[in-house]
């Protein structure tokens, strides 16, 4: 077993969950990562545990967990990282389209941060950090994405909830919702840099500074942090 804290950090195969390993490793953490491809792109090592699977699935929840103590003993941080964005009209959204929304965003979301509590109560210490979206509270016009955001808006609820729910036994709970974000899922389009006042797109390490902090912030607990380049300032 190791003195290092441990992280777990789902959606682990690429973007802001490649830099999200990147950066809990140069702070010192063993990490446990799992995505559906976690061998592609990464490779394991002795801080590194890599776990494949749905996160929709319980049982990868399960092997991630058990990953973590089995390995280094106990889970100090856990980052729900995996998620899925559809944009299309209301009425085009299809019940296939929901099943996949609520699997991957809502059950990968369920099954892993339930049995993270249930170490974490053991130790009375921790912290969960959720990728959201900026557009669950600040919608853009023409960004129609309101399954997608029925989701997102919906571990934001969770996160507040929770935190007021296990503040006394010291686990804490807060959210980082990015606009835009420069990953090859964006780069294709390059407007997607004037949906943010700054005309720039966030960068992945954006994103990672911001779950580092708050997972330093010991008094910060049930934050929705907006990474979105002042996206509500802007006038429609």
């Amino acid at each position: 077993m190791s003195d290092k804290k441990t992280a777990i950090i789902t959606g682990a195969s690429g973007g802001i969950g490649a830099g999200l390993i990147e950066g809990f490793l140069r702070e010192g953490y063993n990490v446990v990562g799992t995505s559906r491809g976690a061998g592609r792109e990464l490779t394991a090592s002795g801080s590194l545990v890599l776990v494949n699977g749905d996160i929709g699935k319980e049982q990868t929840a399960a092997d991630a967990v058990e990953a973590a103590i089995n390995n280094f003993g106990a889970i100090d941080v856990l980052v729900n990282n995996a998620g899925i964005f559809l944009t299309k009209p209301f009425t085009e959204f299809t019940t296939e389209d929901f099943d996949a929304l609520v699997s991957t965003n809502l059950l990968g979301f369920f099954y892993i941060t339930q049995r993270t509590v249930k170490e974490m109560l053991k130790r009375k210490s921790g912290c969960v950090v959720s990728i959201t979206a900026a557009l669950a509270d600040r919608p853009i016009a023409g960004e129609n994405g309101s399954i997608s955001m029925m989701t997102k808006g919906g571990l934001n609820s969770a996160t507040q909830n929770l935190a007021i729910e296990y503040a006394k036994d010291g686990i804490r709970f807060n959210a980082v919702a990015p606009g835009v974000v420069d990953t090859p899922m964006h780069r294709s389009d390059p407007n997607d840099s004037t949906l943010q006042p700054t005309m720039q797109m966030a960068t992945v390490k954006d994103v990672v500074d911001a779950v580092l902090y708050l997972v330093r912030a010991g008094h910060v607990s049930g934050e929705i942090l907006h990474v979105d380049g002042a996206a509500p300032a802007r006038r429609w």
